[in-house]
């Protein structure tokens, strides 16, 4: 569902999205970069492979993202995507001098699955 527009000094280099229950540090639900050149729309639910992790902070506080892939293509995380990434964070919210966003490492798929265990929210049932 569709949560809030933000905006931001730069273009998103992917379709980005949060991977539904799911909670990060900073409340809002495990962000994540689809990596794919096709267009994606707004509020547009798509099942995705995991396929790795970029760790990244914001105002302090860890708000890695996902990286993923559509079920349906074959896309892996080059350094040309890295690249595209770090820069974009670097970048993104630089007409905001009091936010303060960083990129870390990137990681594999396996990590990538263990954030998104490690945030998916217990149901009252489980």
């Amino acid at each position: 569902m569709f949560e809030r527009e933000e905006s931001v000094a730069c273009p998103y280099p992917f379709p980005y999205g949060f991977i539904i229950n799911t909670l990060n540090a900073d409340g809002d639900c495990l962000d994540c970069f689809v990596i794919t050149d096709r267009k994606l729309h707004t509020a547009e639910v798509v099942e995705c492979e995991a396929i790795g992790l970029m760790e990244q902070s914001e105002d302090g506080l860890s708000d890695n993202n996902v990286l993923a892939r559509l079920s349906d293509e074959h896309r892996v995380v080059t350094p040309a995507v890295q690249g595209l990434l770090a820069d974009f964070v670097q970048h993104v919210f630089r007409h905001l001098p009091a936010r303060t966003v960083r990129a870390g490492r990137f990681l594999g798929a396996a990590e990538a699955e263990a954030e998104i265990i490690g945030k998916t929210r217990k149901t009252q049932s489980s």
